[in-house]
């Protein structure tokens, strides 16, 4: 998820679901008059036109009324959470709300399931989105979908993935062994890490690079046809050395490893500011030279969720 996906926005009406939702409650407007259930907020019943309202805590039973699937991202910051699930629930006070499904695969979706409330925690400033899975899902009540959370369960996951790996040990000077190593087939998927816009300010001071497509959100997201500031594509290249890829080998026996440089290097997709992104590699090439044995690396950065890659870089490592 990135920050720069847009929240709502409450109004003096809207205000008191939104503050419900970030205590853990479903609230909607009830109509003091005739009974009757109101949604979306508003200052006056829809069927009396009375405007001796109420809010009232509900439990967020419901159905679903109707459901589709987009995998076209109506935004770039969209792209993590293809194909997203967006549905209309009918709640048991009669009521329908637009919302998303989670925790559901497409094939456990169907119109007219019972389904029950979710409520995630969307933004670092405490913005909580009503979100629905089925009723009879073991799934958490609350979930956080903020960027930094996300990023720290990828790192979790991605420990655990490389405790669990096997390494082979490959000595670096059986040339065969090492040629063996080249491939086609990426590895898996590193950890996530957030490039957030505090990141990107302390890159352009460090680099003196202080364009204001990565440094004047205001201004980006008026003229930038990213629709907000991005991250440089060098930043992205050097987060390269804190995505921990699990391999499934280890080169052994060199007295000195050195980084040699990039053969090709290439910045086809921005990184917008509070995007996570990720890594994954292989071996491209591997050539035996006089001083040792040479590894071609290919890294390619993504943004969660996007195909195309951020970054590409053919990382040269020389082992002596």
């Amino acid at each position: 998820m990135s920050t720069n996906k847009p929240m709502p926005m409450p109004t003096a009406i809207s205000a008191p679901f939104w503050d419900g939702l970030k205590e853990g409650r479903l609230t909607i407007p009830h109509c003091k008059s005739c009974g009757h259930w109101i949604f979306f907020p508003r200052r006056h019943c829809d069927k009396c036109w009375s405007q001796d309202l109420e809010w009232k805590e509900v439990k967020g039973a419901g159905t679903l009324y109707t459901y589709t699937l987009t995998r076209v991202p109506t935004l770039p910051d969209f792209a993590d959470e293809m194909p997203q699930k967006l549905a209309v629930v009918e709640l048991d006070e009669g009521v329908r709300i637009n919302t998303t499904l989670v925790g559901m695969d497409e094939s456990e979706i169907k119109v007219g399931m019972r389904v029950k409330p979710v409520f995630d925690t969307a933004h670092s400033d405490g913005t909580v989105l009503l979100r629905f899975t089925a009723a009879d899902n073991d799934f958490p009540a609350h979930i956080d979908s903020t960027p930094a959370a996300l990023a720290a369960a990828s790192a979790a996951q991605a420990d655990a993935a490389a405790a669990a790996v096997s390494k082979r040990q490959v000595r670096f000077d059986d040339e065969a062994a090492m040629k063996a190593l080249v491939s086609d087939t990426y590895s898996d998927w590193s950890n996530q890490i957030v490039v957030d816009q505090e990141l990107i300010n302390e890159f352009a001071q460090l680099s003196g690079d202080d364009y204001w497509i990565h440094t004047d959100p205001e201004r980006a997201r008026a003229q930038s046809p990213f629709g907000g500031t991005i991250a440089h594509g060098a930043l992205v290249q050097v987060l390269q050395s804190r995505l921990r890829v699990a391999l499934d080998f280890e080169v052994v026996g060199f007295n000195n490893m050195v980084n040699y440089g990039s053969d090709r290097l290439r910045f086809p997709a921005p990184v917008p500011a509070g995007s996570r992104i990720h890594a994954r590699t292989r071996v491209k090439a591997v050539e035996k030279l006089p001083k040792g044995m040479q590894m071609t690396l290919e890294i390619v950065t993504h943004v969660v969720g996007n195909e195309r890659p951020s970054v590409i870089n053919d990382l040269v490592i020389l082992y002596m």
